[in-house]
């Protein structure tokens, strides 16, 4: 029997470059998943290209109402709620300011991605929490931060990237939202686990989508398996993570790094 047969999965950050392939990944496991994204035409067309009774939600998930909003259709369709995927994550409207170096960073860039990055992920999982605990019968919430949440970035790997038209960087903004994300990680953990609610985080290495040739070799010289992560290998860990097969796991910090963080 597959893994999330008939489990509710919802999975923020839907129409992106990892939560496509994790959409695909639960979905082909038996699950009824719901890709959210601010992007409501996205999220309907991942939802039609997964299948299997996909459910695609336009969704702002720094805004309460939005996210009380989702919520309460995702029950009223599915009944429940059984696995809640915090992927989303944002580089602020601009991408250039987003990569704008740290003496000149603009705090309303900085809000902005904060509010995704980490407003979204307290926002989804107190209002997911609340409706698990409605339930009283468990679930799981699986979060997904950055090795840039565990340590800090070599500036090296930037020297002559390019990515998104234009040259870029690791913003303090990023790691710190991520390192939140950590931190969120392990509190909820212990909140909820007299409840039989699992919370984990799943903390990827690079995930190789466009950089240039210079920032490819310099990146994949700093990890032991010498090469940049596909998005389709973190599929694997996650469903691990949420599936039964862990059930005995909570917060944890689980990198799929290539080995990154072990230097």
């Amino acid at each position: 029997m597959p893994r999330f047969d008939g489990k509710v999965v919802i999975i923020t950050g839907g129409a992106g470059i990892l939560g496509r392939k994790f959409c695909q990944g639960f979905a082909e496991e038996g699950a009824r998943v719901v890709a959210i994204d601010v992007d409501s035409a996205s999220a309907a067309t991942v939802a039609a290209e997964v299948g299997h009774d996909a459910y695609g939600i336009g969704c702002d998930i720094s805004d309460p109402s939005s996210v009380s909003a989702a919520i309460d259709a995702v029950v009223d369709r599915f009944g429940g709620v059984d696995v809640l995927m915090n992927n989303a994550a944002s580089k602020s409207k601009d991408v250039r300011a987003f990569f704008e170096p740290f003496e000149t960073y603009s705090l309303d860039v900085w809000r902005e991605v904060m509010s995704v990055n980490l407003d979204g992920v307290f926002l989804m999982s107190q209002a997911v929490g609340r409706q698990m605990l409605r339930q009283q019968f468990g679930g799981v919430m699986l979060n997904v931060a950055s090795i840039y949440g565990l340590v800090g970035p070599d500036e090296r790997i930037y020297e002559g990237s390019d990515y998104l038209g234009g040259p870029i960087n690791t913003p303090a903004v990023y790691s710190a939202s991520k390192a939140g994300v950590v931190g969120m990680t392990r509190w909820l953990a212990t909140h909820y686990a007299k409840h039989n609610i699992r919370v984990n985080c799943l903390v990827p290495g690079g995930v190789s989508s466009g950089q240039n040739g210079p920032f490819q070799k310099k990146y994949s010289s700093r990890v032991p398996m010498e090469r940049m992560a596909e998005a389709q290998e973190l599929v694997g860990p996650a469903l691990f993570l949420a599936s039964q097969e862990a059930s005995y796991v909570t917060g944890q910090i689980f990198a799929a790094d290539g080995g990154w963080t072990a230097w």
